[in-house]
C-alpha cells in the first residue's frame, strides 16, 4: 500500500500515471481502466534518495519498477575498464520509469541511477506486479505490449549503433589509419 508519508492522492497521481508509456493505454475517463490504476496505485510505494544516493546499481539483481515522482537522476554505465560513462541526465518532467524488467523478471540492472537532487520514486515490485495481473490479466498485456515495443526499439537502435561501429572500424582498417 502507499507509504504513510504518501505525497497524493489517486486523483491527483492518476494524470501523472497515464502519462507514463506503461499505463499511456489506459483511459482514466473508462471506469475499468480507472479500477485497475486505482489497484496499482493501492500497491505503489515511495522511497525518497538524497542527493548523490545511490537508487539502482549496474548489476545487481533488482526486482523494483520505478517511476520518478519528483527530482532528476544521473543515469551511468561503467566500462569494461571501470570507467564511468554518462548516458542520461532526467528529471520528473520526463515522465520517466526505470527497472521496468524487473515487472516481468528478477531483472539484472544494465545501468546504474542516482539521484542527482533529492529524489522521490514511486515503486511496485515484481510480484505485485504479477499478482495485480492475475486479477486484471488486460494490465499484463498492455504493459507486456509497451516493454515488448521499447524492446524492439533498442535492440533496433543497437543494431544500428552496431552497424555504424562497424562501418568506422572497416573504414579505420581500409584506410590504414590515415
Amino acid at each position: 500500500m502507499f507509504n504513510k508519508n504518501k505525497i497524493d492522492s489517486f486523483e491527483n497521481l492518476l494524470p501523472v500515471m497515464v502519462k507514463i508509456p506503461l499505463f499511456a493505454d489506459f483511459n482514466p475517463e473508462k471506469e475499468e481502466d480507472k479500477l485497475i490504476l486505482k489497484e496499482v496505485y493501492d500497491n505503489f510505494s515511495l522511497k525518497h534518495y538524497k542527493k548523490g544516493e545511490l537508487i539502482i546499481k549496474e548489476g545487481d539483481e533488482g526486482d523494483v519498477f520505478f517511476i520518478l515522482y519528483s527530482g532528476k537522476v544521473h543515469v551511468f554505465r561503467n566500462t569494461l575498464s571501470g570507467d564511468k560513462i554518462s548516458l542520461a541526465y532526467l528529471s520528473s518532467e520526463m515522465n520517466i520509469f526505470f527497472g521496468e524488467t524487473a515487472l516481468i523478471s528478477q531483472d539484472t540492472r544494465s545501468a546504474s541511477i542516482s539521484a542527482e537532487t533529492d529524489c522521490t520514486t514511486v515503486t511496485l515490485t515484481g510480484s505485485q506486479f504479477a499478482d495485480l495481473c492475475d486479477t486484471h490479466p488486460i494490465l499484463g498485456l498492455r504493459v507486456l505490449r509497451c516493454l515488448s515495443k521499447r524492446l524492439m526499439k533498442t535492440v533496433s537502435d543497437l543494431n544500428k549503433d552496431k552497424a555504424a561501429l562497424y562501418e568506422t572500424l572497416f573504414d579505420e582498417i581500409e584506410n590504414g589509419g590515415r
